[in-house]
């Protein structure tokens, strides 16, 4: 057991495709497109616009912060190395409960999708998808166990025909509507503002931080990144956010267009699927459509299950959890113990999830939990890097103003964003939202946890 991860193993390229396949594209759109038109109506491009401001704000604070810093905890080392071994504990942890959260709803996603290509009539049994994204999730934590170098690849390959296959369906979805005729047609008054309230701004700004949730995951393996181009894993995640941008821009006009509103708001586990079908694939393109779906939920759980073992591994090494996972297997330099104890944790609450009264119901719920874990992380990110940037006006008015006001200004935003949801979640969101991330006070140690005998050993 050592405590130092394999360095060099992912390329830049790598590493925007790891970005890219934690935002999935796919999945992202197949379950929460429908939630964002439901939410925002025809503005819902606006709103992807709009809070995409904010988001780039944060993605250009993880480039600055990892030029200076980078480690495996990311988020978690910048803000405890400037704000405290407190504001780092639950930066860190903000992100664990937020990857369990998500690990439930995407799991019933990749299940509820696949089962929808082997069996269509069992795909809205619960506990059917159930056993089948559980049985997926596990397959990709022994992946992960067996080392990045693996999982990088497995990623590329998982990444590009997703990638492909949904270029397809969104270039047959516009020239069938070129065609055909649009349901809707576009419009300026979708980048507008009309129709938005507070409250509605507020819980369609929680969808789309959702919805670009997860390119954070290349710094986290920054350790992992090799550095030619120097700072290659800050900007594998900063370039892997316009891909990004694109691909939902692309797919949630081409919703607007195919369906009418109350139509597209119906399909909420999987958009793309019927997108497929109605730009004239046939059966054949809307079972790709799906694999491509399957695909990209595989995609993100690998990406969020990484962010969680490199996170719980780095708190571990840094003794702000208990320090048997901050060690690293000495053949794969991989964290396992942090891998196998996500296995454990995710496979349970999978099959918790079965009591809940549907899967639409879970991913509704989850969306809200695990946005507002996700607006507290960044934004304390995007203050860390306004912190350590805030004298390069000296140098540079340029500089500053990226890495210092924009990142204030975006972190500000999420916070305040945050804050101001939690008033209009329902009980079962608060609970796991709010009192998922209280948790965290029974596990926060102000001195540090004590080594075990391994670590020290070890050490």
């Amino acid at each position: 057991m050592s405590t130092t991860l394999k360095p060099g193993a992912i390329s830049l390229f790598e590493s925007v495709i790891m970005g890219i396949a934690g935002s999935a594209p796919g999945f992202s759109i197949a379950t929460t497109a429908a939630v964002l038109i439901a939410t925002a109506g025809n503005v819902s491009i606006n709103a992807l616009l709009v809070f995409a401001i904010p988001m780039l704000g944060i993605a250009v604070s993880y480039k600055g912060l990892n030029k200076k810093l980078p480690r495996a905890g990311a988020a978690y080392d910048w803000t405890t190395e400037s704000f405290g071994k407190l504001l780092g504990f639950f930066s860190g942890w903000a992100l664990l409960i937020a990857t369990l959260v998500f690990v439930v709803s995407g799991s019933l996603t990749v299940g509820g999708n696949l089962m929808n290509i082997i069996d269509p009539a069992l795909s809205s049994n619960l506990i059917a998808t159930t056993s089948l994204g559980a049985f997926v999730y596990l397959l990709i934590g022994l992946v992960l166990i067996a080392g990045i170098s693996l999982t990088s690849k497995v990623q590329v390959v998982m990444t590009s025909i997703e990638l492909t296959i949904l270029a397809v369906v969104a270039i047959a979805a516009y020239v069938h509507a070129g065609k055909v005729g649009a349901v809707q047609h576009p419009s300026f008054a979708w980048l507008g503002f009309q129709g938005y309230t507070l409250s509605s701004f507020a819980a369609t700004a929680l969808v789309v931080v959702f919805f670009y949730w997860g390119w954070d995951v290349t710094c986290n393996l920054s350790e992992e990144t090799s550095d030619v181009p120097p700072n290659s894993a800050g900007n594998g995640g900063f370039y892997s956010v316009f891909i990004t941008i694109g691909l939902f821009v692309a797919f949630l006009t081409a919703a607007l267009v195919l369906f009418s509103m109350s139509t597209a708001q119906g399909f909420n586990v999987n958009i793309v699927y019927n997108i497929a079908l109605q730009a004239g694939l046939g059966n054949v393109g809307a079972k790709l459509a799906s694999f491509a779906v399957v695909l990209s939920g595989i995609a993100t759980l690998e990406t969020s299950m990484l962010q969680f073992s490199r996170t719980l591994f780095s708190m571990g090494r840094d003794r702000s959890m208990p320090t048997s996972m901050g060690l690293v297997d000495a053949r794969t330099r991989t964290p396992v113990r942090t891998m196998i104890l996500l296995i454990i944790l995710g496979l349970v609450m999978i099959f918790a999830s079965s009591f809940l009264p549907s899967i639409g119901t879970i991913i509704a719920d989850s969306i809200s939990a695990v946005a507002v874990q996700v607006c507290y992380y960044y934004g304390l990110a995007g203050l860390v890097c306004a912190w350590v940037y805030r004298d390069t006006y000296k140098e540079s008015v340029g500089s500053w103003v990226l890495y210092a006001l924009y990142p204030f200004l975006s972190a500000i935003s999420l916070l305040v964003l945050g804050l101001y949801a939690i008033q209009t979640f329902n009980t079962v969101t608060k609970v796991v939202g709010i009192g998922g991330l209280l948790i965290g006070i029974v596990f926060f140690r102000p001195s540090g946890w004590k080594a075990s005998l391994t670590t020290a050993l070890a050490e």
